[in-house]
């Protein structure tokens, strides 16, 4: 009986073999469909680094904005936490060391402030922005040789657009050295590049006074106080100085009028009260 019921029950061969094998095929499918569904292609595993990536970056840029503002309002403190913040989420933006940079400079901090331009220049090595501050920087501590160094290095740089604002840097810098043939060279060429300039004029004027070259002196100068709005005590405090070198009184007369009407409370008018026309 039991041997009866059992062969009763059972499934025929051929209907056996034909589950076997749909159960075979089964299994293939849901093989195959895991393996596409159990992990990233490639592609993938690199668009999802590049978007994690570009969230890291973000976050930190927007650390350092804050940190530019808060340099720009003088806040230096809240400004080096903000730094400190970008740079723990992205130790390599070498922006946040150039800004770090400027903010030691500011506090007086030299070898921090030099500490951090390096960094910003080794991630960095063509950040022509950080070798003006870093050149800037080093002109401040009176080490005019590698000021000039950085100087050079930023204008070299093709994709540069600030090379007027570097040029005249370097001239200042080198007029403060005493080297005034230099100073004369560089702002002569950042004139060259933008003649409507009113700060390259203004300082390649008064390289040119102490070099005694007058008369081209009063040319830069004039052309700057003949403008709209752009004459303040200083710029007719260096003309009136070239007129008095040139023996012109009438208008020296006349430019110190100018200062003691508009802008008498000027440290120039007060030199001028005093007689003291050659400081």
């Amino acid at each position: 009986m039991t041997t009866s019921r059992f062969a009763a029950s059972a499934i025929p061969v051929s209907l056996a073999h034909s589950v076997w094998r749909k159960s075979l095929l089964v299994l293939g499918l849901a093989a195959l469909l895991a393996g596409c569904v159990g992990g990233p292609t490639r592609e993938q595993r690199e668009s999802r680094a590049t978007a994690n990536q570009n969230e890291v970056e973000r976050r930190a840029r927007v650390r350092l904005e804050l940190a530019a503002a808060y340099f720009g309002r003088g806040q230096n403190t809240t400004a080096l936490d903000e730094v400190k913040q970008a740079l723990a989420t992205d130790p390599n933006l070498g922006e946040a060391f150039n800004l770090r940079g400027l903010i030691y400079a500011s506090m007086d901090e030299a070898a921090l402030a030099e500490q951090s331009f390096k960094q910003s220049l080794q991630i960095n090595p063509r950040d022509a922005d950080a070798m003006h501050n870093f050149g800037w920087f080093l002109c401040q501590q009176r080490r005019f040789v590698e000021s000039d160094t950085q100087f050079q290095a930023a204008v070299a740089q093709p994709t540069y657009r600030e090379a007027l604002r570097t040029m005249m840097a370097q001239g200042i810098c080198q007029a403060r050295s005493g080297r005034l043939d230099l100073a004369e060279r560089t702002l002569g060429q950042a004139y060259e590049l933008d003649p409507s300039n009113p700060a390259v004029a203004v300082n390649l004027s008064e390289v040119l006074y102490k070099r005694g070259d007058y008369e081209r002196a009063r040319f830069y100068i004039r052309r700057v106080n003949a403008q709209e709005g752009l004459a303040n005590a200083q710029t007719l405090w260096l003309a009136l100085r070239i007129e008095n070198r040139l023996g012109q009184t009438a208008q020296v007369q006349a430019l110190g009028d100018q200062i003691r009407q508009r802008w008498a409370d000027s440290p120039e008018a007060k030199l001028l009260a005093k007689g003291r026309i050659d400081e």
